[in-house]
């Protein structure tokens, strides 16, 4: 019988999806660290799970590529057992600067792990959660869906509008399967995704609460939509911004 949550993480090796692996690991859960490219991150992450008493397994993954996340997956189910949660987390924030001057490339890279690899990882994770009754997602999405990135990225705006539609979609598509899909959607959080590394400080004073997020704060939103607590909650986009 299995007693505690498995969850896949990913983008699990630093900044939010970092904060996340290490909340859930507090809560109870095993943690899958789902990482693109930097092995020594996610082993200190995943160091930082088992310090907490709880089973962990990294796979290196790109979400964008179909056989990646069968993978990611099936490592996840051999390993730790049935997956029973999902944080939908890896992104990128891609060229960053006005639409005009935005590089195609950068622009496709970015769709494809910001939407495609959210589609993907979602669509793994129902079926798996279909065949054992149930389970939970949560998607990181962002303020910028509603805020539109103007001068910075539109098109990282687009995708995040996207995660959105897609959260209140397939939590109406599964709700029958004892399926809940919610997304947390963070204002400016002081984490490595920047351009810029001091962002959060410069935008501070634009924030009603006067200051930027910790990725601590992102993570315990998400381990409240995992929560038996948030059972009745699905279709949702929980914002936390400072306000923002």
């Amino acid at each position: 019988m299995q007693h505690h949550p498995v969850t896949v993480v990913t983008g699990g090796s630093r900044g939010i999806g970092a904060a996340v692996c290490v909340r859930l690991a507090e809560d109870g859960h095993d943690v899958v660290i789902g990482y693109r490219s930097n092995a020594t991150a996610a082993d200190e992450v995943a160091a930082t799970v088992r310090a907490a008493g709880r089973r962990c397994v990294t796979v290196q993954v790109d979400t964008a590529d179909e056989a990646d996340v069968d993978r990611l997956f099936d490592t996840a189910a051999a390993e730790l057992g049935p997956v029973t949660a999902l944080v939908n987390n890896a992104g990128v924030g891609g060229p960053v600067g006005p639409l005009a001057e935005a590089d195609a490339e950068g622009m496709r890279r970015a769709l494809e792990v910001n939407v495609l690899g959210y589609l993907l990882c979602a669509r793994r994770a129902v079926r798996d959660m279909k065949a054992r009754g149930g389970g939970a997602i949560v998607n990181i999405s962002s303020v910028a869906a509603t805020l539109g990135g103007p001068g910075e990225y539109v098109h990282y705006a687009a995708a995040k509008g996207a995660v959105d539609t897609l959260t209140v979609g397939l939590s109406k598509e599964v709700a029958e399967d004892g399926i809940r899909v919610n997304a947390v959607a963070p204002g400016v959080i002081w984490t490595e995704f920047h351009a810029d590394p001091q962002r959060p400080a410069k935008l501070a004073a634009g924030i009603p609460m006067g200051r930027s997020g910790q990725p601590s704060e992102v993570a315990g939103a998400v381990s409240w939509l995992l929560s038996d607590d948030a059972s009745y909650a699905t279709g949702t986009v929980l914002r936390v911004s400072g306000g923002r």
